[in-house]
């Protein structure tokens, strides 16, 4: 019942970095997982709110939570930014680009014989500023859960992830498994949390996986609101 006061907002699949007018950096994130956490959420929440990259629009549509749609990691930030409140909860089930273009031809890029390069930067880390904004108290009474899709030394980069965001708790994908990869309608997933505890999930419909998502959060949540 915490979750009844409270705002959760969900963030789901790709993002958009664009090299030209017609070609981007991207990757398969359906967005599913985020859509079953946004549905789940507003069952228990006061308010449910979605944002989202690119995905395919029959997800979202005659859903009750309300959607956000974006396109690139800046502008997912900036939606983030304008939903965040004391005492939300974040759940951050986005694959945003890691990377961008230092710079986007106004035109499109073409193909020649010859080898050429482009140079990239880092996109916004959102999870980095959440952290920032919990440390300087800009948000107070913030409960941020994080997701860490990896193929390799999976557990070392989730609890990495989720000690070095300050992150409440984490949800490893590990996305070489059969079931559990993009795109999927399962998923098998392992919830790490700041404690010290773990719960792993055997392979199950997103749907379910969010039910549990939210059964873990509930537990933890902090018994108060500012």
């Amino acid at each position: 019942m915490l979750l009844r006061e409270r705002k959760v907002i969900v963030t789901g699949g790709p993002t958009r970095e664009w090299l030209d007018p017609i070609r981007f950096i991207s990757n398969p994130s359906s967005g599913k997982m985020g859509v079953a956490l946004a549905d789940e959420s507003l069952r228990r929440a006061r308010e449910a709110v979605f944002i989202y990259g690119p995905i395919d629009a029959a997800l979202v549509s005659n859903k009750r939570f309300r959607a956000v749609p974006v396109d690139t990691t800046e502008e997912m930030l900036a939606a983030v930014r304008k939903e965040i409140e004391e005492n939300a909860v974040v759940i951050m089930a986005a694959a945003p680009a890691d990377f961008a273009p230092v710079k986007k031809s106004g035109q499109k890029i073409k193909k020649t014989d010859r080898l050429f390069s482009i140079e990239f930067t880092k996109t916004p880390d959102i999870l980095k500023e959440l952290k920032e904004m919990r440390s300087k108290e800009l948000i107070r009474n913030l409960f941020t859960v994080g997701f860490a899709a990896e193929t390799e030394n999976v557990e070392k980069y989730a609890l990495n992830k989720l000690t070095e965001k300050h992150l409440d708790m984490i949800c490893l994908n590990d996305v070489s498994q059969k079931g559990a990869g993009f795109g999927t309608d399962t998923n098998i997933i392992t919830i790490f949390v700041k404690d010290g505890s773990r719960l792993e999930l055997p392979m199950m419909s997103k749907q379910e996986a969010a039910a549990r998502i939210l059964d873990e959060i509930e537990n933890r949540l902090p018994r108060y609101l500012i």
